[in-house]
């Protein structure tokens, strides 16, 4: 079987490392996957990305008219917009390759548009990183707009919401043919079967796959000893693109979170990666070390292995890699019960889950992790065994190829109108 996985990027952002990984899944497991991206960052022979200056030049070029449009469309908006409007040869491209199943992932940033999805003739999977496939022109939404197709979007009531409402009516024409979707959550699920666009579309939930040969303990001494952290204080671990930045991972409320925990116990240090040290120093209780952006995965394993809990707390949060990552190596999580993250901590098992958006009970949690968690505590023997479970590369790549069948037996391609 010939695989296309498709993805903006091979390795750079939470999406393009699940886009990857799953690829890697494929290859380990016999399946002839390529990857197909429009920024290449590896230098893996299997990943094909714009060959030639023009390619590469015109590949940037669609990417900053995407970041103008989508800070038009929603200003002061974090996440930004995707309108995907803009044409590309990828349909074409598409359709006359050898794939016998073409596997989308995050096509964002003007990569491809709305139009071109629908031309795809070949049988289709979609894996959802975000929640745009069946929003509007937003990634993330909570004001259920997407599960009535923006009906009560007008001008004068909201102009954002004319924006959404426009991009999803593009998408209702243009995907006239359900596709398979995979989400790596049962929320992210949930959400596309409640959805106005997806409703009745089949739906398989399929975790990110991790090689847990390589995401595995280091002894946590010598992590700390390499990383030139202390070895006598409890270590909490923050990390996420941006860092604090982002309102979405919810460095805010885990702030408010370590004052309540400051009035229990000292012994406590805060380690961030996704950002270096700020001009003005946070307001925080505790010493804070930054790592500074983390782009190799030994580094981050050995961020991981160092904490004695990694904090997790996303106010939205489609399945949470940073979790299931730290399991792999053995460390407990600490974060609220939204979105993928119940899919990852068993509460109180494998850590503890908070109820939103409660920043004292946040911090309870962090003090009944820190208290059970030790160097050879059965928190951290059942996180690693979750992950063994669960998300090892051969499991998560058997799931997708029984997807893969079903697409290829029930689908034959979706097909805009003329």
């Amino acid at each position: 079987m010939n695989v296309s996985i498709v993805n903006y990027s091979d390795i750079a952002g939470g999406a393009a490392r699940a886009a990857y990984r799953i690829h890697q899944a494929l290859r380990h497991d016999g399946i002839e996957s390529r990857m197909l991206v429009h920024d290449k960052s590896s230098d893996d022979w299997t990943v094909e990305g714009p060959s030639g200056n023009v390619a590469k030049l015109a590949a940037r070029s669609r990417s900053a008219i995407a970041s103008r449009l989508g800070a038009w469309a929603k200003p002061g908006q974090s996440a930004g917009a995707a309108l995907a409007c803009l044409p590309s040869r990828w349909a074409r491209r598409l359709n006359s390759s050898l794939a016998d199943v073409v596997h989308l992932h995050w096509v964002n940033a003007e990569m491809m548009s709305i139009a071109d999805i629908g031309r795809i003739r070949k049988p289709l999977v979609w894996t959802l990183h975000d929640m745009w496939a069946f929003c509007g022109a937003e990634h993330y939404s909570d004001d259920g707009g997407w599960s009535n197709g923006y009906a009560a979007a007008t001008p004068r009531r909201a102009p954002g919401l004319v924006v959404d409402r426009w991009t999803w009516r593009r998408k209702k024409r243009h995907w006239r043919t359900p596709f398979q979707i995979v989400t790596p959550s049962r929320w992210l699920a949930e959400c596309a079967r409640a959805s106005d666009l997806m409703s009745g579309w089949p739906v398989t939930v399929i975790p990110n796959p991790l090689d847990t040969d390589m995401w595995r303990p280091i002894e946590p001494r010598i992590a700390r000893d390499i990383l030139r952290l202390p070895q006598d204080s409890k270590l909490l671990l923050f990390g996420a693109v941006g860092g604090s930045r982002d309102p979405r991972k919810g460095f805010d409320l885990l702030v408010a979170a370590l004052h309540q925990l400051r009035r229990k116990r000292t012994d406590v240090e805060l380690v961030v990666f996704g950002q270096s040290a700020p001009r003005v120093a946070l307001n925080l209780p505790y010493p804070i070390h930054y790592a500074g952006r983390v782009h190799d995965d030994a580094a981050l394993q050995l961020l991981y292995s160092a904490a004695d809990a990694v904090l997790v707390p996303s106010r939205l949060e489609a399945f949470g890699q940073t979790a299931s990552e730290a399991h792999a190596c053995g460390t407990p999580v600490v974060a609220f019960d939204i979105g993928g993250l119940p899919d990852i901590v068993e509460h109180g098992r494998t850590g503890y889950l908070a109820k939103p958006y409660d920043t004292g009970e946040l911090a309870d949690g962090i003090e009944r992790v820190l208290n059970a968690s030790s160097q050879d505590s059965a928190m951290r023997r059942a996180a690693r065994n979750r992950a063994e479970t669960l998300w090892t590369a051969p499991v998560v790549a058997r799931q997708y190829l029984a997807v893969y069948k079903t697409a290829m037996e029930s689908v034959s391609g979706p097909c805009s109108p003329p």
